[in-house]
């Protein structure tokens, strides 16, 4: 189980683990850093991570005809919206009102997606999704009825599967795999709501400039994430062969990177675009003046198999709020930016 914890005080500490071993040569392993004339500081590396094999797989992994050669492809909304509090009897957003709350799985470690500002609230545009969910259910007041549980990558499809929680929005990918269950617990996922790219987050100065730049080096991702097979494949077609870390999530990598345990992360551009927010020491890796793209990565809210009424709806949620405006407005201001893209175009099946 991750041990939580806040992203700027988690930033600051590594910060200064990295000030104080810089000139050491920080061995993977991790160990006694010391710089003339400075403190010693002992780098630790986090809690779970660990080298690993993992074999190239295609992002979509699964079956290429999932959904009927349309991955992205969800449960259609079946007529308007019902008003907050009267959910059609016998749904399961009937039982989550009775219940009397939504339980999301949702990250806290991921800026501007998922993580608690100074305050301790949790913010983000995965967690303003959710917010637009619960509000559809209980209206005005659904602060009083929502949930949050901090929910490591690894555990996202078991969570949704055995009822811990009604739904996870966690810079998610929509996958054949994860929806035939030939990639762990199958899910049912909404319409797509982002769509994101894989790319490589290394430290500036680093001396890779490309793909094949990375040969022999460790590369680190989350665990339970797609990210490990995407990048151990591209790097392979550009000639090179990297040393595969996992940890239990992105924000561990950041950690490895700034204490010289690893090369470089490789995960969405979305949460590499949040470390460099963070970190000025660090930068993406690019082409020709742009970012270096390993593969689509359309994000989608997971639900359980058992509730694909609950996935219709949240689709006509999602319908709503890109139609109103709300989607365009809350990516504006959680990903700090004045104007906002198109948002993706919804797929339905019957």
């Amino acid at each position: 189980m991750t041990r939580t914890r806040s992203v700027p005080l988690l930033i600051a500490l590594a910060a200064l683990l990295a000030s104080c071993s810089s000139s050491a040569g920080t061995s993977a392993s991790g160990a006694r850093a010391s710089t003339p004339g400075s403190l010693n500081a002992t780098v630790v590396r986090p809690e779970g991570a660990q080298p690993v094999q993992a074999a190239a797989q295609s992002p979509s992994g699964g079956s290429a005809n999932c959904n009927a050669g349309r991955p992205t492809a969800s449960l259609a909304p079946q007529g308007p919206l019902p008003a907050p509090g009267q959910m059609p009897a016998g749904s399961w957003m009937a039982h989550i009102a009775n219940r009397g709350y939504l339980i999301a799985g949702v990250d806290q470690n991921t800026y501007l997606w998922g993580y608690r500002d100074p305050s301790g609230d949790l913010q983000g545009f995965d967690t303003d999704m959710v917010r637009q969910v619960a509000e559809a259910i209980f209206g005005a007041d659904y602060e009083d009825h929502l949930h949050f549980v901090i929910v490591p990558n690894l555990d996202r499809q078991l969570d949704v599967q055995n009822g811990a929680v009604d739904l996870v929005a966690e810079t998610m990918t929509i996958t054949c795999g994860r929806q035939d269950g030939s990639d762990g617990p199958p899910v049912y996922f909404s319409s797509e709501y982002y769509d994101a790219h894989q790319e490589v987050l290394v430290p500036k100065g680093s001396g890779i400039t490309s793909l094949a730049g990375l040969d022999g080096k460790r590369v680190c991702a989350a665990e339970g994430s797609t990210s490990l097979g995407t990048v151990a494949q591209a790097a392979a077609q550009a000639g090179a062969q990297v040393q595969l870390w996992e940890a239990p999530n992105e924000t561990d990598c950041l950690v490895m990177l700034q204490q010289g345990q690893v090369d470089a992360i490789s995960t969405d551009d979305t949460i590499l675009e949040g470390f460099v927010a963070q970190d000025p020491n660090v930068e993406i890796l690019t082409s020709n003046g742009k970012p270096v793209s390993l593969s689509d990565e359309p994000y989608g809210i997971a639900i359980g198999h058992s509730h694909p009424d609950f996935v219709r709806f949240v689709n006509a949620v999602l319908a709503q709020e890109i139609a109103n405006g709300t989607w365009a407005a809350l990516y504006k201001s959680d990903l700090r930016t004045s104007t906002a893209p198109p948002p993706p175009k919804a797929e339905y099946r019957a």
